[in-house]
């Protein structure tokens, strides 16, 4: 029965790690969708964030019958527990993703060092995505840690965004719109930190038992 159960935590571990990629490859698509104005971009964005959706299915199908077929000791409910809540937050990464798509169709031929400080926290967000499920996957403690520290990168890249749009409308307020949606671009990019944070902290709490939110 052991081996069984193992066997399907490995799959477990698997398909967190298809629904990880399938994160990174949606924030790619969308920030290609901004910085090379390709409207493919946006329609394969949506693609996958329906990939990612079901996804989420698998997963949660995969962990109901590990409960309800194994026996679970406490420690294994809580690798159990910890994944369902991950990819709830992985799942809104893919839909946050798709918002900023979206967004691209309205910043069109528009050429400002803003775009090059968004594409520096796409870069940052993925790091922290492919790390916290990595982190969860190796069973690495730290990595997880190193995640939820991580989120002050991209906390300053979103202050430093902010400035230059708040400069960009001081010489003209005909850039107003554009600030606008690149502020949300940024914050959208902000939430997908939050959310790789969110599951590290469910790592940490996989591992130890320990949660900032579970007393």
């Amino acid at each position: 029965m052991r081996t069984r159960f193992d066997e399907q935590l490995e799959k477990l571990n698997l398909e967190l790690i298809k629904m990880g990629a399938l994160c990174e490859d949606a924030i790619l698509a969308s920030i290609k969708a901004l910085l090379d104005e390709d409207d493919k971009m946006i329609e394969k964005t949506r693609a996958i964030e329906n990939d990612i959706d079901q996804k989420e299915k698998d997963v949660e199908t995969l962990c109901l019958k590990l409960l309800l077929q194994q026996q679970p000791v406490a420690r294994d409910l809580r690798i159990i527990s910890s994944a369902l809540k991950m990819i709830s937050d992985m799942e809104r990464i893919g839909d946050q993703a798709c918002d900023i798509a979206e967004i691209t169709k309205f910043i069109k031929h528009n050429d400002t060092k803003s775009k090059v400080c968004i594409n520096d926290m796409a870069g940052a967000t993925i790091k922290m995505v492919t790390d916290s499920v990595e982190s969860f996957v190796k069973k690495d403690l730290e990595l997880a840690r190193s995640v939820m520290q991580y989120d002050d990168i991209v906390d300053a890249l979103f202050t430093e965004v902010r400035q230059e749009l708040i400069e960009l409308i001081s010489i003209s307020n005909d850039n107003g719109e554009l600030c606008l949606d690149l502020l949300m671009i940024a914050k959208y990019l902000e939430r997908i930190g939050d959310h790789a944070v969110n599951i590290a902290e469910w790592v940490e709490y996989s591992m130890t038992g320990r949660h900032k939110n579970i007393k």
